[in-house]
């Protein structure tokens, strides 16, 4: 144990931290007041910029770095090839998404996302401290230009063979994603997700036995005991992302964080409902209608996620949990409704306490 406690003291020198704790750079759900919390508490603050056109992840570490008094980072997805279109099962979906929200337009499916070059403009030039991947690597150049500016380059990776490709490309430290964690998995191979989901338990060993990068551990992580768990397995650090968004500062939908709270591990889903891609989220009423054996299946990503945009926007407004975007790890349950600084460092005098 006294190995675990050096480890993550080396974490926390490389970064100024004096917690080895990072939110994780959730999608929607990462304003600035959550990593402002996180980071001023002593941790690392996040974002999840893949919705975010480079002013507005500018405007987000501007915001950011005025506020607090240690460092965050940011993530981007490796965008996935453009989507392959089938009208008729995108009108299959559409159909039954008019019985959970407003009838859905042919024209919903049309979704994009921002241009990938000029989001990693925009992170080179906000400069984080650490900017982390999911969903691939990085291509070459790029990771050229972050260690020319001495950014660390935090890669997301869901099983060893990932890890081992992530080492050899250049990463400087591997977050280990276990199959617990909430949101989308992060698996490189899109069609592999739920064919290879591997627990956080068995992950983390393994990876760090694989590589020689520092391990940061999530998935499933949402007390002292799952801190105290995962450095004790080889991490060098904990990410925790679902245990932070019962806090006043994540400002999710009211029904959203209450329904976290009462959360049992089994009551979650992975599924492609939502987004086209696999994410594991609250099995809500939605979720468990639209995977259904008679359900249509998903449209691919970001087509499906176009088209359940507007049922998902009056859940949030109508404070109806069975049409939210319920995201949710496995230890929701433990997610507290405190102040985000507060359990930050709470979780890790819990911790540290365990290991010692």
């Amino acid at each position: 144990m006294t190995s675990a406690l050096a480890r993550s003291a080396a974490f926390c020198d490389r970064f100024g931290l004096r917690l080895p704790i990072l939110l994780a750079p959730m999608a929607g759900a990462c304003p600035p007041a959550l990593s402002i919390a996180v980071a001023n508490a002593g941790g690392m603050g996040a974002c999840g910029a893949l919705l975010m056109p480079p002013p507005a992840i500018l405007a987000w570490a501007a915001e950011v770095r005025g506020a607090a008094n240690g460092p965050f980072s940011l993530n981007l997805w490796i965008p996935d090839p453009p989507p392959v279109r089938d009208a008729a099962r995108e009108a299959a979906v559409r159909r039954v998404l008019g019985t959970w929200g407003p009838e859905v337009p042919p024209e919903a499916g049309d979704a994009t996302t921002p241009d990938f070059d000029e989001q990693c403009e925009a992170l080179l030039q906000a400069a984080p401290a650490a900017v982390s991947s999911i969903m691939g690597l990085f291509p070459a150049a790029f990771v050229e230009r972050l260690k020319a500016r001495g950014i660390t380059w935090m890669a997301t990776v869901s099983t060893v063979a990932e890890a081992r490709a992530a080492e050899a490309a250049g990463a400087d430290i591997l977050v280990a994603q276990g199959a617990e964690a909430g949101g989308h998995r992060g698996r490189f191979d899109a069609a592999r997700a739920e064919a290879e989901m591997v627990g956080l338990m068995a992950l983390v060993p393994a990876v760090v036995d694989a590589v020689r990068l520092p391990v940061v551990a999530t998935g499933g992580i949402a007390d002292a005991r799952g801190v105290a768990a995962a450095l004790a397995l080889g991490a060098s650090a904990a990410q925790i992302g679902t245990g932070f968004l019962r806090t006043p500062e994540a400002g999710i939908a009211p029904a959203w964080a209450e329904a976290l709270g009462g959360a049992a591990p089994e009551g979650t889903r992975v599924s492609r409902v939502f987004s086209g891609r696999a994410g594991r989220s609250l099995a809500t009423a939605y979720v468990e209608a639209a995977t259904a054996p008679d359900a249509p299946p998903p449209a691919p990503y970001p087509v499906q996620r176009g088209l359940t945009g507007a049922m998902r926007e009056r859940g949030t407004k109508a404070g109806e949990i069975g049409r939210i975007q319920a995201w949710a790890g496995q230890a929701a349950g433990l997610a507290r409704a405190e102040p985000a600084g507060e359990i930050a460092r709470s979780v890790w005098e819990g911790a540290r306490r365990l290991l010692a």
